[in-house]
């Protein structure tokens, strides 16, 4: 019992910590879309986007769960299994490599923008750096959080700084470019520097085998997601024009950041949960109260970019970015449906069953086969923002079947209700306000925003007062928390 709550503290305090720590990290890639959005055209943001979506998201392919399995795995010697799994990753991103620079000529013919290989190619540089970043898994896997986060700021610290001199330097999308790659190798470099067993080439057939029935539903589920985006930019590109993808690359910066804010959580916690994977009960009460503090924020941010959208162009990227404005409300509520139940993957993971995954991804896609993609080539970017939408309620309903088997008595609607519960005084203040007010300038947009946050503020004290006490009592090694499964969500 004592080892139990020795490990729920840890937990706990890295989670909070990490939380707060990770947040103004992925707020510098947030803010970095928005700023250089500034210095750049639709067209020009729209090139980048397509960068992104055809090279970029290729790399989601290599997030196979090798680091997870390390976490999860229980060798007697652990330098011997770190060298064996980034054998094992550096085997895979030199496949990746070979199928990227395969890939590039084809995707620049597709598009037809040939100025997409010189960029291209040094995106693909950047992916033997994600090996070298592999010693950081030691430090996850021992609840090291604050070495482990000390290396992964340094990547989006250097590429904010870098990307954001490149444009005001006249760079264009060459300094989005420049940043990443720099980010990822000075990453790379602090990585190797401080890494406590040497990298080392140990291939070993049955722990290949064993990463690779880990994986291989990861691989599924990755490359299921990957051709949203592809297809997404494909028919942008067709249909709406470069303007257009612009305009989708910019929204998709929202699910980016809210995305990588719910992983801080899930991921602190991951390393603690496999190490009580067999117990369902404290996997249920993970389950729970993370999700309902990731809820505490992403609810409202999610309701938030929808609901100052019209602010955020009208007074910060300017007229130019006006046809965006729906598309990027649309995406705000996506994401704050996205945030209910997100981190169910991570409890299958720890338990060794990935499978799940491999039959969700594609039955999203087919979500948006069937009405995100039609409503873009018939009515444009609304119906693409409608098909979307029903496309993450898919995603919904079946993570909530999944969460039910996995968590017998859980029930979705009562815990998303109380997750919304403090955003709808704080709309409503907002919405009142704008009834009052004639004029929509900055000042009053930015009381709105003000009043906004301090309504959403003091709802979520008031209802979520007592899991807002454990949490930080945690934090100051006060609080006990409980072995019990919550009677409900």
């Amino acid at each position: 019992m004592e080892a139990s709550e020795g490990l729920r503290v840890r937990a706990a305090r890295g989670t909070m910590v990490n939380a707060a720590f990770e947040v103004g990290l992925h707020a510098l890639g947030f803010l970095k879309g928005f700023i250089i959005a500034a210095f750049l055209t639709r067209s020009e943001y729209g090139l980048w986007g397509i960068l992104v979506i055809t090279i970029g998201t290729l790399t989601w392919l290599k997030e196979v769960g090798i680091s997870e399995k390390f976490v999860q795995q229980q060798e007697d010697d652990q330098e011997l299994a770190f060298q064996k799994a980034f054998t094992f990753d550096f085997a895979t991103n030199a496949v990746l490599m070979a199928l990227m620079l395969a890939l590039l000529p084809a995707f620049a013919a597709l598009y037809d923008q040939w100025e997409l290989i010189a960029p291209g190619l040094v995106i693909i540089a950047t992916l033997p750096a994600y090996s070298f970043r592999s010693p950081a898994w030691i430090f996850y896997r021992d609840l090291r959080y604050a070495r482990q986060r000390t290396l992964e700021a340094v990547d989006p610290v250097v590429a904010f700084v870098v990307s954001i001199a490149g444009a005001a330097a006249g760079l264009g999308y060459w300094s989005l470019v420049i940043g990443l790659f720099c980010g990822a190798w000075a990453a790379a470099i602090a990585a190797v520097l401080v890494s406590p067993y040497p990298l080392r080439w140990r291939w070993h057939g049955a722990t290949a085998r064993e990463y690779f029935s880990f994986s291989w539903p990861l691989f599924v589920a990755s490359a299921s997601g990957l051709l949203i985006p592809q297809v997404s930019a494909l028919a942008g590109n067709a249909f709406v024009g470069l303007a257009g993808v612009g305009a989708l690359a910019l929204a998709a910066t929202i699910a980016t950041y809210t995305d990588k804010i719910d992983q801080v959580i899930t991921w602190t916690l991951y390393p603690a949960i496999c190490r009580v994977s067999d117990r369902v009960d404290l996997l249920f009460e993970a389950f729970v109260k993370t999700n309902r503090l990731t809820l505490m924020w992403g609810i409202p941010f999610g309701v938030g970019i929808a609901l100052f959208a019209d602010s955020l162009v009208r007074f910060g990227l300017g007229d130019e970015w006006r046809p965006a404005v729906g598309i990027i409300q649309a995406f705000g509520l996506i994401a704050a449906l996205n945030h209910i139940g997100f981190n169910w993957s991570a409890f299958y993971r720890a338990r060794g069953d990935t499978r799940p995954l491999a039959v969700l991804a594609p039955l999203v896609l087919l979500a948006f086969l069937v009405f995100a993609l039609p409503g873009m080539i018939l009515w444009g970017l609304d119906g693409y923002a409608v098909g979307m939408a029903l496309m993450a309620l898919v995603s919904l309903i079946v993570r909530t079947v999944y969460l039910r088997r996995l968590f017998r008595g859980f029930r979705m609607l009562p815990h998303a209700a109380r997750a919304i519960a403090p955003t709808v005084p704080a709309v409503a203040a907002v919405l009142l306000m704008r009834l009052l007010v004639d004029e929509h300038k900055a000042a009053g947009a930015a009381g709105e925003v003000v009043a906004y946050v301090a309504v959403t503020l003091a709802a979520t004290v008031y209802l979520e007062r007592a899991l807002l006490r454990e949490a930080f009592g945690y934090l100051g090694g006060r609080a006990k928390g409980t072995d019990a499964v919550p009677a409900r969500a």
